[in-house]
């Protein structure tokens, strides 16, 4: 669904390399050097100049991310959708493999890549980072022309962020991020079930929070979008059978962390490993900084067949002698016991689009959850008004 375009520059760095080139072809006055000018522009040059002239300045700047990967079907589904409103000029930056339970971490003192990728109506990036990486990076004015987008849409994560699993969810981290920055945002979740939820379910979880999503960007022009908060939206499989929106509280639920030992024979002397899972590759990647470098640094085929993890052992020093043991991170899922119906998990469980409002403090002040709760029966009220 999505291709790269290896060569692709950013708008700014293009126009200050053609205002160079054109100088140099004023003081030289040479044909000959004139023609060697020329073939030195990037060839992206006219794609570049295109995506700008394509786009209507009026527009609000809508920026997409998400924790899965930029080749995941729910993020393009979302992009395409956003692109048919035909309100926005939707930009996309988002990891080029799965981070999807990398938290709120940033990648510090090592270089990430950068490479423009082809979705359709959009100007988009993949970036061998962190969903927070991609969203920190977009709002700082080193990749797009602007620096602050009317709304950060993360998302939609293939799987549950409820409770303490907001924690680990890079989808979540890619919003707050944003509100850490003073952008409004929403993150967005399916509850996807093993051997029940289908590929469609994400085409049909798009089109239930797509009201949502105009309605924010209508508010947030209006000044009437809660302020100091990010909302999560949880939706329940099959999205098209829910039972409409409701404001939850966020719960203490988690699955249960499951640290399983891998047989050492299954690691060549080499120190590769092919996994033959793409989430076992991943949550093998983490255990290893550098491990985690060498797999984001990997280009994913479409298809994501294999993964291909690196043991590296600590520079300068040798591992013999030493006893080296792998082991693999799984999270089992667990019977909650609390049975508050006004909890995420609870409302996702029977039924309901949960709606979580997300504070950068400890706890969300009541004045928050008032805020939030008017808005959302506003909004859906304004819906629901247009469908009759």
């Amino acid at each position: 669904m999505t291709s790269v375009k290896n060569n692709f520059l950013p708008p700014g760095l293009v126009s200050n390399l053609q205002e160079v080139l054109l100088s140099r072809k004023g003081e030289e006055g040479d044909r000959s050097n004139d023609a060697n000018d020329k073939s030195t522009e990037p060839s992206t040059s006219s794609s570049v100049e295109n995506t700008s002239a394509n786009e209507d300045n009026s527009k609000p700047i809508v920026l997409v991310t998400n924790g899965d990967g930029i080749e995941s079907p729910s993020l393009v589904y979302l992009v395409q959708a956003l692109v048919r409103e035909g309100l926005y000029n939707v930009h996309v930056c988002a990891p080029q493999s799965d981070k999807s339970v990398s938290g709120h971490s940033v990648t510090l003192q090592q270089t990430i890549s950068v490479t423009s990728a082809d979705i359709n109506g959009a100007t988009a990036y993949e970036v061998s980072g962190t969903p927070v990486d991609c969203v920190s990076l977009a709002l700082s004015g080193a990749l797009f022309s602007w620096s602050k987008p009317l709304l950060v849409i993360s998302g939609i994560n293939r799987g549950s962020s409820c409770g303490n699993h907001m924690f680990y969810s890079g989808v979540v981290a890619g919003a707050r991020e944003a509100l850490i920055s003073g952008v409004p945002s929403l993150s967005i979740s399916l509850n996807w079930k093993k051997n029940e939820s289908q590929e469609s379910d994400f085409k049909d979880a798009v089109a239930v929070c797509l009201p949502l999503i105009n309605a924010a960007i209508r508010d947030i022009e209006k000044g009437s979008f809660p302020k100091r908060c990010s909302l999560h939206i949880e939706i329940p499989t099959p999205p098209s059978t829910n039972k409409g929106f409701k404001l939850t509280k966020q719960s203490m639920w988690r699955s249960s962390p499951s640290w399983l030992a891998v047989s050492a024979n299954r690691h060549p002397s080499t120190g590769h490993f092919m996994s033959n899972q793409q989430s076992l590759g991943i949550q093998l990647a983490q255990l290893s900084r550098d491990a985690s470098a060498a797999g984001a640094a990997r280009r994913l085929t479409t298809q994501r067949k294999n993964v291909e993890i690196i043991s590296v052992g600590v520079a300068g020093k040798s591992d013999t002698g030493r006893v080296k043991k792998y082991f693999c991170l799984e999270f089992l899922d667990k019977e909650q016991e609390d049975s508050d119906e006004d909890l995420d998990f609870r409302a996702l469980e029977n039924g309901f689009v949960a709606i979580i409002p997300l504070s950068l403090s400890p706890c969300i002040e009541p004045d928050i959850n008032v805020t939030a709760s008017d808005w959302i029966s506003s909004a859906i009220h304004e819906d629901q008004q247009k469908s009759t």
